[in-house]
């Protein structure tokens, strides 16, 4: 026992070697702080802790997949918009990409790509995420987990609603149906509420109904709501007036009810879906009263010769008012058609299409929207003469622009526009 404690080092050995070890350590660290770069130090740093993580089984993971319950997962969608901005040092790759042709030196966007990772700091947790095909995959230790669903992932949705509501571009969507999937493109469109030329007291209806729609949000989880709204420059407008994504939806791109439902549920909330033309879609829109007869006809036919049965009006008004109709927040569906009177009873019934627009022709308030757009000129004196002709004679506000815009002189754009006028109505009283 005594020939052992004579070989142990008495704590003066102990104290000069601690001593000499401290000032090795702090040589180093000053070498590494005047001549090794601050991102190397980062990436080093980085790589020690990786490899000590993954020595230690102290990790849980979570797994966020892109859909969840047949619909898009919001934390998927909110993670996806937060993670561009943790970017840091210690992120290896990126992917970028521009869509803007019209203004080529715009910084690229910035996204996330496959398999890199990014580190999160929050709260004095160290949290690592990963982009994998389908999902996103997040690192935390064990004793975070609580604290990570509590506190981290509320405030990931927050912030991602803060981003989302603070973009400058909106995208439009179309559905790829041999992907199966909605690609996006920029939504770049100047139609607002105050260059619409229509009727101010339509316009200020419309605009106080948006509102309400926002703002009553609990209301309308509880009773849901169908649109029924007008054409391109309304749609625009609307989708710029809430900072909305459009989802342009061509119904023969359905195969069937079910391809519809995986469709509708792979659209984001806080969006419009826009079904044009609604009255060439001869499945769903037809009066049943009116068809009955061909169909009882034609049935046998046509369940041999088609092997794609399409949308059927009971499958779309499922998701107007019918069980599927209470997926998704804050969702808006505008329909279009210029033959509102092919439509089926049942697709214009209150509680599915609850507001009908007519987009009819230009009157004398549309004119002087038009005007100021076209023209810059709100009050003349040549528009009283204007009005009371424009009160005799149907035009279409896409005929009174291409009118004003046949000349820069405004004064003789307007002379020009009424014996336009006066034209049409010495024709129509030939007749």
């Amino acid at each position: 026992m005594s020939s052992l404690l004579e070989q142990l080092p008495s704590f003066t050995t102990l104290l000069s070697m601690y001593a000499s070890f401290s000032a090795l350590a702090m040589l180093i660290r000053t070498i590494l702080n005047e001549m090794v770069p601050k991102r190397i130090q980062n990436y080093i740093s980085t790589k020690f802790l990786d490899l000590a993580s993954s020595c230690l089984p102290s990790d849980f993971t979570f797994i966020i997949e892109e859909r969840w319950q047949a619909v898009l997962n919001e934390t998927f969608r909110a993670v996806e918009a937060y993670l561009p901005t943790r970017i840091g040092p210690s992120t290896d790759s990126l992917l970028i990409g521009s869509n803007e042709p019209l203004n080529p030196r715009a910084p690229p966007k910035q996204r996330i790509p496959v398999d890199c990772k990014i580190v999160d700091e929050f709260h004095g947790m160290r949290l690592e995420w990963t982009l994998q095909k389908r999902y996103f995959r997040l690192n935390c230790k064990k004793g975070d987990r609580d604290r990570v669903m509590q506190c981290y992932f509320p405030h990931i949705a927050t912030t991602a609603q803060w981003i989302l509501n603070q973009r400058e571009t909106l995208n439009i969507y179309t559905y790829d149906q041999e992907s199966s999937a909605w690609e996006p493109t920029v939504f770049k469109h100047p139609a607002t509420f105050e260059t619409l030329a229509m009727e101010p007291e339509v316009k200020q209806l419309i605009k106080d109904d948006l509102d309400s729609f926002v703002e009553r949000k609990d209301f309308f989880e509880g009773v849901g709501r169908a649109w029924n709204e007008g054409k391109s420059s309304l749609v625009a407008a609307i989708a710029n007036y809430l900072r909305y994504n459009i989802y342009d939806l061509q119904l023969q791109t359905a195969r069937s009810d079910a391809d519809l439902r995986h469709i509708l549920t792979s659209t984001t909330n806080r969006s419009i879906l826009l079904i044009e033309d609604i009255d060439c879609g001869t499945k769903v829109s037809h009066d049943r009263a009116k068809d009955q007869e061909d169909n009882d006809e034609q049935q046998n036919s046509n369940l041999l010769s088609s092997t794609d049965p399409g949308v059927t009006l009971s499958g779309l008004l499922n998701f107007l008012d019918g069980l599927w109709s209470s997926f998704g927040d804050e969702r808006i569906i505008i329909f279009t058609t210029n033959h509102k009177d092919k439509l089926d009873p049942a697709l214009l019934r209150p509680g599915r299409m609850d507001v009908h627009i007519h987009m009819g022709y230009c009157t004398p308030a549309a004119f002087r929207k038009l005007s100021a757009t076209y023209l810059g000129i709100k009050h003349h004196p040549s528009f009283l003469t204007i009005d009371n002709l424009l009160q005799n004679i149907t035009l279409t506000p896409a005929e009174v622009a291409q009118q004003l815009m046949k000349s820069d002189d405004p004064e003789a754009v307007l002379q020009s526009f009424i014996h336009f006028l006066e034209m049409k109505r010495n024709l129509r009283d030939d007749i």
